[in-house]
């Protein structure tokens, strides 16, 4: 072989070479361009919060949406999954979707006694990283909290301070409690009468009933005639039923809203109760009725993205929303690195803190959120429909309510029997 053959073979054999390794390049950057993340994403889409679960569900989708389906460079596939509000449901869906599907983060549940359930199967795979959806009870972060499950919103306690001076401003100075039998419940009774008992109020008798109550005759035959207002904590369908029952047996009350249950998905129900509703005090972690550009962009871009939601975010939506910003966010700051344990991606969770549609949105060592609580009344707008207009707002509320520490810890956490203040 002569000198000048030899220099084309070895040319010949660089051609070959730099293909190969052109096409592994291409290769290797099709599957990263193609490297999906898989995030568990869990809502209530069967019982009595079916309704506010969609809505849960649609507000999951508009974070993902804003950021193009893309978080830390991988393309988010969500894995949706659904419980029935129950917490053997949502511990099983959730238990599908880790140990199955390997999902690496898990977004949800909805409502409390769920995230209590979550919180604690948590515990039992510490690899993984949970973010709450919109659950609200206390314990979930303030008793016995694991290290890897964080929540973004303030919770039902939280939602509810500054309510109580709210009511007696009104004049309701004695009311009777209407509740759902279980741990949501309970923390949003304690952040209303924590204040209203101590300024004055009395709850003069509690009825506590089972989630997903149908009749309320019983109920409604026991509501005193000497009080000023009945205190309401039911949601979803729960909410519908009781309103529809006690519009039929002519009760003429006027009412005190839990934080879900004067929310959009209830507010468009049908029926003669529901002009009734019309002034109803309640309070919550967001109003349809605030004046921010954020929360002006956060409607605009829910009613364009679903022609099938409600009139104006509900309060789920709301929360879902801001819970997967959040995980998104900081999936985004370590580049979707979740190895070693998740501790990177922890950290940046911890430090994660954005200016959302209802303000700030950050945490405390618990890892549960800190935030600003919004006193409401119903109104109706000039297109007929209803909505929670923001009488006062009231910043920075922590899991102790705004009580010093020792205080709120002398109270301890809200149950069927505290707060108390019959007499």
């Amino acid at each position: 072989m002569t000198v000048k053959q030899e220099h084309k073979k070895i040319f010949a054999r660089s051609l070959v070479g730099a293909a190969a390794a052109l096409a592994m390049a291409g290769l290797a950057g099709m599957a990263q361009a193609q490297e999906v993340l898989k995030i568990g994403l869990l809502a209530s889409l069967e019982g009595p919060f079916a309704a506010p679960g969609q809505d849960g569900m649609r507000g999951a989708d508009l974070a993902l949406k804003e950021k193009n389906g893309m978080a830390g460079g991988k393309k988010i596939e969500f894995i949706k999954v659904s419980s029935d509000a129950t917490p053997d449901k949502a511990v099983n869906s959730t238990r599908k979707a880790v140990e199955q599907d390997k999902v690496q983060i898990m977004i949800g549940p909805l409502s409390g006694d769920e995230g209590i359930a979550v919180k604690n199967y948590a515990k039992t795979q510490p690899n993984v990283t949970f973010i709450n959806g919109s659950a609200g009870a206390q314990a979930a972060t303030l008793q016995d909290p694991a290290p890897n499950f964080y929540r973004f919103n303030t919770e039902g306690a939280q939602w509810m301070v500054g309510l109580g001076e709210h009511a007696l401003a009104k004049g309701y100075k004695r009311t009777f409690l209407i509740a759902e039998d279980y741990g949501f419940p309970y923390s949003q009774v304690q952040g209303f009468m924590a204040s209203y008992c101590a300024k004055g109020g009395k709850v003069i008798d509690k009825a506590w009933v089972p989630l997903g109550t149908k009749d309320y005759a019983s109920v409604i035959a026991k509501i005193p005639k000497n009080i000023d207002a009945l205190v309401v904590v039911l949601g979803g369908s729960d909410a519908v039923n009781f309103l529809t029952q006690y519009e039929q047996a002519g009760g003429d009350k006027p009412m005190i809203g839990g934080s879900i249950t004067v929310d959009q998905t209830v507010l468009n129900f049908k029926g003669k109760r529901r002009e009734s509703l019309l002034g109803t005090a309640s309070a919550g972690p967001m109003a349809d009725s605030i004046d921010t550009p954020e929360w002006k962009k956060f409607v605009s871009d829910y009613k364009a993205t679903f022609k099938d939601g409600f009139p104006s975010p509900s309060l789920f939506a709301y929360l879902y929303y801001i819970n997967t910003k959040a995980t998104l966010d900081a999936l985004d700051v370590v580049k979707g690195d979740l190895s070693g344990g998740q501790k990177a991606y922890r950290d940046a969770l911890q430090k994660t803190n954005f200016k959302g549609p209802a303000g700030e949105v950050k945490i405390d060592a618990n890892r549960n959120g800190v935030g600003t609580t919004y006193i409401t009344e119903v109104a109706k707008a000039a297109d007929g429909s209803f909505y929670n207009k923001v009488v006062k707002s009231v910043p920075n509320i922590s899991q102790t309510l705004g009580l010093p520490e020792a205080e709120f810890k002398k109270m301890g956490l809200g149950t069927r029997d505290v707060p108390d203040c019959r007499t």
